[in-house]
């Protein structure tokens, strides 16, 4: 059976061949076609291409066993993909919001903002198509083994989707309604902007919080505490403690048993407790049972 290693490297590949197409394209067509949006909506592209790049090379270590000098792993460096690329998005979301400004600004100056051709037109056509459809694609893996990085980078994928949108219309705006219009073209690449930093604000915040050991979700810690009452000998579970760790997660409970189970009961129990989280979790679990005489 294929590793999650090598599907995240298939997709990522993908990604990467796709974005260099479209970067190269949409750099000919803005030029071309003297559209702001268009050479935004290429920057954009290029910086999909990076976030790929640094994928390939940190998914090489992400999966790597438990070693003397990482006792839970590398899945933190999963995570701190997740954060580079949540950064490395708002920077390029700043970008195109300044070069925006700049061209509205230059417009209310005088300046005569030039008429886009039709040639950005269908490049930004051409961008949507293509994005979403590897968004989609980019997602399903991503859930399927359960990359926060590689859903992270759907999601890029979907931001230039949408950042070739605000192009679309900015772009037809100019070119349908004509001369008076043109400046729907730079306000395009500012509306665009700001889909791509609300999008980088979530991936980085998610990331961070996993990098700063906050616990899972309550609904999920409820559901932990729930299989190990349903363990036959145990009471009051307590003292939970949860984290994420990449793909894995790290649970270390407290729970109670009869006083009277001598140390071979008690060390059952807590097996059968390993063993009903990791059914449900999986295999990569890490789980500390701290068995405690009852009162």
């Amino acid at each position: 059976m294929e590793n999650r290693t090598n599907k995240a490297n298939k997709i990522t590949f993908l990604g990467l061949l796709v974005n260099i197409f479209l970067t190269l394209f949409k750099l000919f067509a803005g030029i071309a076609g003297k559209s702001t949006a268009m050479l935004a909506d290429a920057f954009h592209s290029l910086s999909d291409f990076a976030t790929d790049i640094i994928i390939l090379l940190g998914f090489r270590f992400v999966d790597k066993p438990v070693d003397k000098s990482h006792d839970y792993g590398h899945g933190k460096i999963e995570t701190l993909l997740s954060v580079i690329i949540g950064v490395l998005l708002g920077f390029v979301g700043a970008g195109i919001f300044r070069a925006g400004i700049d061209r509205i600004w230059d417009a209310y100056n005088g300046y005569t903002i030039p008429a886009p051709k039709w040639i950005a037109f269908y490049a930004a056509i051409v961008s949507i198509l293509t994005k979403e459809s590897l968004y989609h694609y980019t997602n399903i893996v991503g859930k399927k083994i359960n990359s926060q990085a590689i859903i992270a980078n759907a999601w890029h994928h979907r931001s230039d989707a949408l950042s070739s949108v605000g192009a679309l219309l900015g772009i037809g705006g100019a070119i349908f309604l004509g001369e008076q219009w043109y400046i729907l073209d730079p306000i395009a690449a500012v509306v665009v902007s700001f889909f791509i930093v609300k999008t980088a604000v979530v991936i980085s915040f998610n990331a961070f919080n996993e990098l700063t050991e906050a616990s899972l979700s309550d609904e999920t810690e409820h559901k932990i505490l729930d299989i190990i009452r349903g363990v036959s000998g145990i009471s009051s579970p307590h003292n939970l403690r949860t984290r994420r760790i990449g793909n894995y997660i790290a649970i270390d409970v407290h729970v109670r048993v009869d006083k009277r189970m001598n140390i071979t009961e008690a060390h059952d129990i807590s097996v059968k407790v390993e063993d009903r989280i990791k059914e449900e979790f999986g295999e990569g679990t890490f789980i500390l049972v701290h068995v405690e005489p009852e009162h």
